[in-house]
């Protein structure tokens, strides 16, 4: 699995489908084209390898601490190691669209708000993935 590094990236992806979506998070999708970017020569395309290519957007709008960040973008890499086989050839952004409760989740490393944020990423990619038969595990 590659990961999305450049803004013209999760541009592309995020002008794609969004094929799943929870209370939190929301999950796009965009098929790997030859697509260029914006001031680069036209050999240079913006995926380089047909693969699974995967990006997480946390705003700070959503997660104000960059420990609480850090810390959803962690459990997004982890969550899809899980599903990269039923993910499919494409780019996809996992993409934080409303923050968690500061009051019910106090601290971001506490066991609780990592227990939520994993439940729903496992629900977010088990609705994009309905094939998949992915056990869920604490972790």
């Amino acid at each position: 699995m590659q990961r999305l590094k450049t803004r013209p990236q999760f541009q592309a992806v995020l002008s794609g489908k969004t094929l799943a979506r929870t209370a939190h998070f929301a999950l796009h999708r965009t098929d790997l084209v030859l697509e260029v970017a914006a001031g680069l020569s036209p050999q240079a395309p913006l995926f380089s390898h047909a693969c699974v290519w995967l990006g997480a957007m946390v705003p700070k709008r959503w997660a104000k601490r960059a420990v609480t960040r850090n810390a959803i973008k962690r459990q997004i890499y982890n969550v899809s190691v899980q599903f990269e086989p039923h993910l499919g050839i494409g780019a996809h952004v996992v993409r934080l669209r409303a923050g968690f409760d500061r009051v019910q989740f106090v601290s971001a490393t506490s066991e609780a708000l990592k227990s939520a944020v994993r439940a729903e990423l496992l629900s977010l990619f088990e609705r994009a993935c309905p094939g998949s038969a992915v056990a869920r595990t604490k972790g």
